[in-house]
């Protein structure tokens, strides 16, 4: 078969057949999903009935002219405040153990292995630490003198629960960005460094003028991962809090799960779905006209 065609007919084919396999899969379990689920945001289906009531843009209605459901967003800036504090950590750690400091293979791994826990073990673990009577965090207060936070409720205090949870996650995925910036700052070419040595640069000069703007593109992206991750947050507060006190901690997705699952009404999750990734395309946009400001056009 294949000897009566060109070569450039038989180099088509065999693309064709190697790429066939990964867009079928490709369009199953990305596409086809993401289409029913803009279907399923217009309709009124309880999850089980085979009949899908189509209701138009209610479900879209419902979601802004209910504030409870954005009032959830704000749980969210807790995560964000601690995903920031977080890039500005790891940079720091990605700057110190990329220099010649001894042991900084050691150091590297102790700070990237809690990124491999599973994410459901960490919030156990963090339970115990975060508990009011024997947990370890108060303990520690109480050792050190510190007995008025020592009797602290950390999960149990509204202004304090989700700043608890976004600590966990701090610790969590602060090792992941630091190997990051890393790789980062070990594609900066050592020339630029020597040219800044040559110029008289000092230490901050050059972390400011010369490895911040060429870490540029990566800190971007990591950006854009922790604002998105921040609005998406929900393994920890459904494991350590199950949304209290009183639904203070109760993010957007744990409520989005709630509709859905809780009350049957998957219409109206589906168009809550969607709402978050129209907010998370704003927050890219935004993102990349903040930053790009001011630089190469």
């Amino acid at each position: 078969m294949f000897g009566t065609l060109s070569y450039n007919k038989q180099k088509t084919i065999i693309i064709v057949s190697f790429l066939l396999i990964p867009l079928i899969l490709l369009a199953t379990f990305t596409y086809y999903p993401a289409i029913t689920l803009i279907y399923y945001s217009f309709t009124n289906w309880d999850g089980y009935s085979p009949e899908k009531p189509w209701v138009g843009l209610d479900n879209y209605r419902e979601v802004f002219s209910n504030p409870d459901i954005f009032k959830v967003f704000t749980h969210n800036f807790a995560y964000f405040v601690m995903g920031i504090v977080q890039n500005i950590v790891a940079i720091y750690f990605a700057v110190v153990l990329n220099s010649r400091l001894r042991g900084r293979n050691g150091f590297r791994i102790m700070l990237f292995l809690p990124y491999i826990m599973n994410g459901v073990a960490v919030a156990f673990m963090f339970g115990y630490v975060f508990d009011t009577t024997n947990g370890s965090l108060n303990l520690f207060l109480d050792s050190i003198g510190l007995h008025h936070l020592a009797q602290t409720s950390w999960l149990g205090t509204e202004g304090l629960v989700n700043y608890s949870l976004a600590s966990t996650g701090f610790w969590r995925f602060m090792g992941y960005n630091m190997v990051i910036y890393i790789a980062s700052l070990q594609a900066i070419p050592r020339d630029i460094y020597e040219a800044a040595k040559i110029d008289g640069a000092g230490s901050f000069q050059t972390l400011w003028r010369v490895t911040l703007p060429n870490m540029k593109p990566v800190i971007q992206l990591n950006l854009f991962l922790t604002v998105t991750g921040a609005l998406e947050v929900f393994d920890l507060p459904f494991v350590l809090t199950k949304g209290g006190p009183a639904g203070a901690s109760q993010t957007y997705v744990q409520r989005v799960v709630e509709t859905a699952f809780g009350y049957n009404n998957y219409g109206l999750a589906s168009a809550m779905s969607i709402i978050l990734l129209f907010f998370v395309v704003i927050v890219l946009l935004m993102q990349q006209l903040v930053l790009n400001r001011g630089g190469d056009k």
